[in-house]
C-alpha cells in the first residue's frame, strides 16, 4: 500500500478505533443480560401457561362432573322422581311409605339445589381459568418474540463488533514499532500494597493478572476485558457485582475523585464503557483494549471519568 493510502496519525486512528470496539463490547455484554433475563422471564411464562392450563383442565373436569349429576337428577324427575306432597299421599301404602316418600322428596330436592350450585360454580370457575391460561399463553407470546428481537439486535451487534475487532487489528499493524512495543509493556509489575478486607482482597487479584492479554468479552483466565476483570476481582473477594461497566457504575456508593482509594471502580466515557479499579489515589490497573495487556495506568490518563464506585466502606 502506499504512503498516501495510510492514516495520517495512525495511533490516532488505533485509539479512535479501540474506543469503538470498547463501546460495541460493552453494548454486547449488555445486550447478552438483558438476553438472559428475558430469556428467564420465558421460562417463568412457559411455566405460568402449563400451570393455569393444569387448572383450566381440572375446572372443565369438574365442570363436566356437576354437569353429570344435575343430568341425572333431570332425568330422575322426568321418570317421575320428583314427587309433590299430595301425590305422595295419594300413592303411598302405608304412613311409613307416606314418610319415606316426603324424606325422598326433600333429598331429591337437596341434592338439585346442591348440585346446580356446584355446576354454577364450576363454570364460573372454568371460565377463569380459560381467561387466565389465555392471559398466559398471550404474554408467553409476546415475551418469545421480545427474547427472538434481542436476539436479532445481539446477533447484529457481534457482527459489528467483530468489524471492528478486525479494524482495530489492522490500525494495530500499521503503528510504528516503538509505538506498539509501548502499547505491549505490561508496566509496573512489581509488589503493590494491598489494603484488608473485600476491597483490598478484588485489587490483589486484579494486579495478579498483569500482564494478561486484552480479549473482548474476557472473563478470564486466557484473556480479559474491563469489566471481566473487576467483576471477577470482587467475585475472588467474595462480593458480587454486574458484568458490564454500565452496571458497575450503579453499584455501591458514589465517591469523589478526591475520595478515592484503593478498591474503588472508575467508571470512564458518558457511555460508562470502560471501567477500572483504583490502585491508589492516582493509579488504577485495567484491561485497556486490543493490543495492551492488563496494567497500571495514570487514573486520569485512562479517559473521561463518569462515575466513582466504592463496594466496600
Amino acid at each position: 500500500m502506499s504512503s498516501a493510502a495510510q492514516p495520517a496519525d495512525p495511533a490516532r486512528a488505533y485509539a479512535d478505533l479501540t474506543a469503538q470496539a470498547t463501546k460495541l463490547n460493552e453494548e454486547v455484554l449488555r445486550a447478552q443480560e438483558d438476553l438472559v433475563k428475558r430469556k428467564g422471564e420465558l421460562e417463568r411464562a412457559t411455566a405460568t401457561v402449563g400451570a393455569a392450563q393444569q387448572v383450566e383442565r381440572q375446572a372443565k373436569r369438574d365442570r363436566d362432573d356437576f354437569q353429570g349429576q344435575v343430568d341425572l337428577i333431570a332425568q330422575a324427575s322426568f321418570e317421575g322422581a320428583r314427587f309433590n306432597q299430595l301425590s305422595a299421599l295419594l300413592v303411598a301404602d302405608s304412613q311409613q311409605d307416606f314418610l319415606h316418600r316426603l324424606e325422598m322428596m326433600r333429598v331429591l330436592a337437596s341434592d338439585k339445589e346442591e348440585s346446580l350450585a356446584r355446576l354454577s360454580g364450576a363454570v364460573e370457575q372454568a371460565q377463569q381459568a380459560h381467561q387466565v391460561a389465555e392471559d398466559a399463553r398471550a404474554r408467553a407470546a409476546e415475551t418469545t418474540a421480545a427474547a427472538e428481537k434481542l436476539k436479532g439486535d445481539l446477533d447484529a451487534r457481534n457482527a459489528a463488533l467483530q468489524t471492528q475487532i478486525n479494524e482495530v487489528r489492522t490500525a494495530l499493524t500499521r503503528l510504528p514499532a516503538p509505538v506498539v512495543n509501548q502499547l505491549r509493556d505490561p508496566g509496573d509489575r512489581g509488589q503493590v500494597g494491598v489494603p484488608a478486607g473485600v476491597a483490598g482482597q478484588a485489587l490483589a487479584f486484579a494486579l495478579g493478572q498483569r500482564g494478561d492479554s486484552y480479549q473482548y468479552g474476557g472473563i478470564g483466565p486466557e484473556g480479559w476485558d474491563c469489566s471481566g476483570l473487576t467483576m471477577k476481582a470482587y467475585a475472588a473477594a467474595g462480593f458480587t457485582i454486574p458484568r458490564t461497566s454500565g452496571g458497575q457504575a450503579g453499584v455501591g456508593r458514589v465517591v469523589s475523585r478526591g475520595e478515592v482509594r484503593a478498591g474503588d471502580l472508575i467508571v470512564y466515557y458518558p457511555s460508562r464503557s470502560h471501567v477500572a479499579m483504583a490502585v491508589d489515589n492516582q493509579r488504577a490497573v485495567h484491561a485497556s483494549t486490543e493490543g495492551q495487556p492488563v496494567k497500571i495506568a495514570p487514573i486520569d490518563a485512562i479517559g473521561p471519568i463518569a462515575v466513582i464506585r466504592r463496594i466496600e466502606g
